[in-house]
């Protein structure tokens, strides 16, 4: 489990084509410091296995259905990606609780900067617009923000100097694509509340 806040930008070092997968190597060395195979680290809100570890690196192996469900596939040399270790047990839940499991993905609509913050429209596919609420909260290439404007196909979210500093969203441009993960429990409660009403029927 993650809770979206984002430990250290790193960087995409190298790409390899596997025909139906992916295997990336990736620079992290807050991330990396203590980090063996098999241990789990989110890449833009990604949850990836370690498969090596040199150094300030890691590689990870990324499969078809990954790539062609998350913004994964763009990355390339050089693309700098948020990256978060696991949560360990009795450490604070900064953000809210996040999977590491991709819903979809969005693109960067629009951005409106002001003296101390700035504003991020982001597109949002209609199937996940049930799951997002003014306030709540959802993941961001593995950050987890607050929800301040939800629409039918959009979202707006509110950003500190910190977070664009420190995250990949402080780089996004219009038409940028980004990972998204809607709030579990709101998912939890649907499937509830349906079983309950099929129950009843």
């Amino acid at each position: 489990m993650f809770t979206g806040i984002v430990e250290e930008l790193g960087e995409v070092t190298a790409v390899e084509n596997l025909g139906d997968a992916s295997r990336f190597r990736l620079r992290g060395p807050v991330v990396t410091d203590g980090a063996k195979h098999g241990d789990s680290i989110a890449v833009n809100g990604v949850c990836l296995t370690v498969v090596e570890h040199e150094g300030d690196e890691f590689t990870a192996d990324v499969m078809a259905e990954t790539l062609n469900r998350s913004s994964l596939g763009a990355l390339g040399v050089g693309s700098r990606v948020n990256l978060e270790r696991p949560t360990a047990v009795g450490d604070r839940l900064g953000g809210h609780i996040v999977q590491g499991h991709v819903d979809g993905t969005g693109a960067v609509l629009e951005r409106k900067p002001s003296e101390n913050w700035e504003i991020i429209k982001i597109s949002l596919p209609v199937d996940l617009a049930r799951y997002v609420v003014e306030k709540g909260s959802i993941t961001v290439d593995g950050i987890s923000l607050t929800v301040v404007e939800a629409g039918p196909d959009f979202f707006t979210v509110s950003l500190i100097p910190t977070t664009l500093a420190l995250t990949t969203l402080g780089l996004k441009q219009p038409g940028d694509p980004v990972n998204l993960e809607v709030d579990i429990v709101a998912k939890y409660v649907e499937r509830l509340l349906a079983t309950t009403r099929g129950a009843a029927q």
